[in-house]
């Protein structure tokens, strides 16, 4: 049995979105682990979150415009 699912425009914004939402607070919480003592829990969490998009948006937009060719 074979899915097929369309990657459609709104599909691939809630997913944008959703990958935004995600790398700010995987970024939070890798501060805090990696920084928490040195800086402080709030500065760490500030800076994980600034930082973490920065990655985690082109890892999901690369991912999804992948997905976009394939399927």
């Amino acid at each position: 049995m074979q899915m097929s699912v369309s990657l459609s425009p709104a599909i691939f914004a809630l997913s944008l979105c959703l990958g935004v939402i995600a790398s700010v607070a995987g970024g939070m919480v890798g501060g805090v682990i990696v920084g928490g003592k040195v800086l402080g829990k709030e500065l760490a969490a500030l800076l994980g979150g600034f930082y973490g998009p920065l990655a985690g948006v082109a890892g999901v937009f690369a991912g999804l415009l992948v997905l976009s060719m394939i399927g």
